[in-house]
């Protein structure tokens, strides 16, 4: 009789502060197999989001097996599964995985080929991996939360705030937002993160930490029409509410402590609507192929030179320590750009 085949794979059973040895542990795991739409995918490397610590973050339960974590990965199609289209085994791909299944931080995982992506070609598997999850949180959150047109023309004269702009996601949205002719206002507090948001395409940097109405003002621009928050919904609502235009749209992507007023946008007939990048894969909305499409749109910016990758640190090999290490670095809260963990060492 055949034994099923191994594979590393870092989790937790515990969910415990970082600097904790058992909140993160190097586990040995059943290889899986695809079946239906699912791809088995050789993970090479993956990098480390906010909602991996968010959910490794300490708790009262505790888990019989091993959870397995990660989101963004970038790895080679080892099989398809009957029912796959897309892709064929030896294929590059990139994708941020669902929140509803185990993780990237696994040599091998399996992901439903609609919501993988072509890697680009550009890119080592370390700087396509920092790509997924805040290039599809930007992509959903401008085009099809806040319907900003894919017509440069029509954009041309409209002005969008980034709250967060030097963020992973703010990094990518920023060079979407000026990639489309929107004039970008990011708000960013330190000297690096200011020289990072205009370099990514903010055409003018303000600081979240002081109201936001004065120094738009101070631009010239008492109203925008778009915002996209990407930090603290319950401290920037008010000021959101104040300084978008008649008839503007706001998104967020960070859910709110408290209620908030949401009357404060009626008089000027404002809209208001949220940005979850794992909602299409969570419940297999009929459209959720289109992960697929943006993915791969996005691919084909970063090869013409219009995208850039926001990597900006490596770390390797993935290892339960190393993954520490990198939810270490996120929770400290200076982080510019993304860090990626990559190789599995020698096998």
């Amino acid at each position: 009789m055949n034994k099923q085949p191994l594979m590393k794979a870092v989790g937790l059973l515990r969910y415990l502060p970082i600097d904790q040895p058992e909140s993160l542990i190097d586990v040995t795991l059943p290889k899986p197999v695809p079946v239906g739409r699912d791809l088995l995918v050789k993970v090479m490397a993956v990098s480390v989001n906010p909602v991996d610590t968010k959910v490794r973050s300490p708790k009262d339960h505790s888990e019989k097996e091993p959870r397995i974590l990660g989101f963004d990965a970038a790895g080679v199609v080892e099989l398809a599964g009957p029912d796959c289209t897309l892709f064929k085994p030896g294929d590059e791909v990139y994708y941020s995985g669902s929140i509803a299944r185990s993780g990237s931080n696994s040599e091998f995982q399996l992901v439903d080929e609609r919501i993988v992506g072509f890697k680009p070609a550009a890119l080592d598997f370390a700087e396509a991996a920092a790509l997924p999850l805040t290039g599809i949180t930007a992509w959903e959150a401008l085009y099809d939360r806040l319907g900003i047109s894919g017509q440069q023309e029509v954009n041309r004269h409209k002005t969008i705030l980034i709250i967060g702009a030097a963020g992973g996601v703010g990094s990518i949205a920023t060079q979407l937002a000026s990639h489309a002719e929107l004039t970008v206002i990011g708000t960013a507090s330190r000297p690096e993160t200011v020289e990072w948001a205009k370099r990514h395409g903010a055409a003018h940097v303000i600081d979240h930490y002081e109201p936001l109405a004065p120094q738009l003002k101070a631009l010239g621009y008492p109203h925008v029409n778009y915002i996209l928050c990407l930090n603290d919904t319950d401290r920037y609502w008010a000021q959101m509410a104040e300084v978008i235009a008649p008839q503007g749209m706001i998104c967020s992507i960070v859910e709110t402590k408290e209620p908030v007023n949401i009357s404060l946008l009626k008089n000027k007939s404002a809209a208001f609507v949220w940005e979850f990048m794992f909602t299409r894969a969570m419940y297999e909305t009929p459209d959720m192929v289109q992960q697929h499409h943006l993915l791969n749109r996005i691919s084909e910016l970063v090869d013409d030179g219009t995208l850039h990758t926001t990597l900006t640190e490596r770390i390797s090999p993935i290892h339960a320590a190393n993954l520490r290490l990198a939810h270490a670095k996120l929770e400290a809260g200076s982080m510019i750009g993304k860090l990626v963990v990559e190789g599995w060492g020698e096998e």
